[in-house]
């Protein structure tokens, strides 16, 4: 059962069998109308949905990337707090194309990594202070500032969706929604994910250097993340099997719990550490680490669907 079966039409079929075109046409608008935001949203079912997704990204897997970042790295302070800083960004781009290359529900995704930018950018800056001085009681001879990581994920968040929503409302009121949604968007869209990419290249490229000469902190930062992403992927798809969820509703909330938001932590821990610190190296790791396994993950969840007779 995909998002667009939960909410069925308000208007009852008719008696009359219509012509075959005519009939493709209003099931096309029925399926449009339905998957509208504002009819979306007063569906209970999405709303339990969304709240599952909420508690599995700020709740379990930031305690659990806690807690396997004390007992993989009891003696790197450092690199603790780096994968702590991982733990608490969650995923809000890479975790679409997950999605879609799993045959996920593309427009339920979209619909949580719009929840999941609005409250990264709320809760991001005191949970990494809760989580680093409070909980971890940071110790790195710098301190963890709430101004400084708020600032970094203003910068790196806020400004875009700022932006985005600007730019949103300006130009449908200019030119008219079905140019902004039927040209401008089809345009920019393959330019958000070479955006991505080159952010992503950007980052590794200023810190290449320390991965390459430090590849024992890299291995053990990395068995961590390994261990995350397969306790958090296969937990999220077991509970949302025997709720009942069906496999691109399951594959899309399993694939949005598993995955980071690297790019912001590499920023504030950079902002708040330092370019050259081993909180950013632990970071840096992350997407070398997420790619693989994710992509691996993939595989997996398409074949245990499909044996398994998972039906959409």
């Amino acid at each position: 059962m995909r998002l667009a079966e939960l909410l069925p039409s308000d208007n009852d079929t008719s008696t009359t069998e219509p012509a075959a075109g005519t009939a493709r046409d209003a099931e096309k608008q029925e399926s449009e109308e339905a998957m509208a935001p504002d009819k979306v949203l007063r569906k209970r079912a999405v709303w339990i949905q969304i709240a599952f997704s909420i508690v599995m990204n700020w709740l379990v897997a930031p305690f659990l990337m806690l807690g396997l970042a004390w007992a993989f790295l009891p003696d790197k302070r450092d690199l603790r707090e780096g994968l702590i800083l991982v733990g608490l960004a969650r995923c809000i781009a890479m975790v679409l194309i997950w999605t879609g290359l799993a045959g996920g529900d593309c427009e339920y995704c979209a619909i949580l990594v719009a929840i999941n930018s609005i409250l990264q950018i709320v809760l991001y800056a005191p949970l990494a202070v809760l989580f680093l001085k409070v909980m971890s009681h940071a110790g790195s001879g710098v301190a963890v500032s709430y101004s400084t990581v708020a600032v970094s994920v203003a910068v790196f968040l806020g400004i875009p969706l700022g932006a985005a929503i600007i730019t949103r409302f300006t130009l449908r009121k200019l030119v008219g929604a079905s140019w902004y949604d039927g040209t401008f968007l089809k345009w920019l869209a393959p330019w958000s994910l070479i955006g991505l990419l080159f952010t992503i290249l950007v980052l590794f490229a200023s810190q290449g250097h320390k991965v390459v000469h430090q590849i024992i902190a890299v291995v053990r930062v990395a068995a961590p993340l390994i261990v995350y992403f397969a306790i958090i992927f296969f937990f999220t798809l077991l509970v949302t099997h025997e709720l009942g969820y069906s496999y691109k509703l399951s594959t899309t909330q399993s694939f949005t719990a598993a995955s980071n938001n690297f790019e912001l932590a590499i920023a504030v821990a950079v902002a708040t550490f330092g370019a050259d610190s081993d909180q950013a190296l632990a970071a840096t790791v992350g997407p070398l680490i997420e790619v693989p396994v994710l992509l691996a993950l993939v595989y997996v969840v398409r074949m245990l669907g499909k044996s398994r007779g998972w039906k959409d």
